[in-house]
């Protein structure tokens, strides 16, 4: 079923939404946040917490790129449940990719609205102008969560060579975010 269909269920109330949901996306939903948690059974709640969450919010939000849509509550759910379930102890690897993204892009929770639209305007043409590799390792390690070795292992490429693309993809935002007078 097309996204528009699944979205039309969503605004109906028709809860085959949330199977269309399931069956579009479920799959790949499990794998983000797996990705962060490192747990079937969290990763099994996040994504009903997520579809909950998208039935709440639609409508009245009618999202333009659905699965970014659900990917966005998946990862705030899962998160959210990695922070209630290790709240002394951190996940190496999640605090590793916190802070390395909190030396490139500011906190938005200190924005407006206006300032979080133009921070998510400078990011996405930020992406559209990365090569396709750089632009899918980039999203595989802070947006999917992937491990350096799970990207190199996925494009067939050096762990090292990850390592430095992700640095200088990094380093390229920052300058990108400071030509534009954000400041980390």
């Amino acid at each position: 079923m097309e996204d528009a269909q699944i979205i039309a269920l969503f605004l109906e109330r028709n809860e085959q939404a949330v199977k269309e949901t399931d069956t579009a996306y479920g799959r790949k939903l499990y794998v983000l946040s797996n990705n962060i948690l490192n747990n079937r059974e969290d990763a099994e709640e996040s994504v009903s917490d997520t579809y909950m969450e998208t039935w709440r919010s639609i409508p009245p939000k009618y999202p333009r790129y659905f699965y970014a849509f659900l990917a966005a509550i998946c990862r705030n759910m899962s998160f959210n449940r990695l922070d209630w379930r290790l709240a002394a102890k951190r996940n190496a690897e999640v605090v590793a990719l916190t802070q390395e993204m909190e030396n490139c892009i500011p906190d938005s929770r200190q924005h407006t609205d206006m300032e979080r639209k133009e921070l998510r305007r400078i990011l996405e043409s930020f992406l559209e102008s990365l090569s396709r590799e750089n632009r899918l390792i980039f999203l595989r390690r802070y947006l999917y969560v992937d491990t350096v070795a799970e990207i190199a292992a996925r494009y067939g490429i050096s762990e090292s060579k990850v390592k430095t693309q992700l640095h200088r993809t990094r380093m390229k935002l920052r300058n990108v975010l400071a030509e534009e007078g954000i400041t980390v």
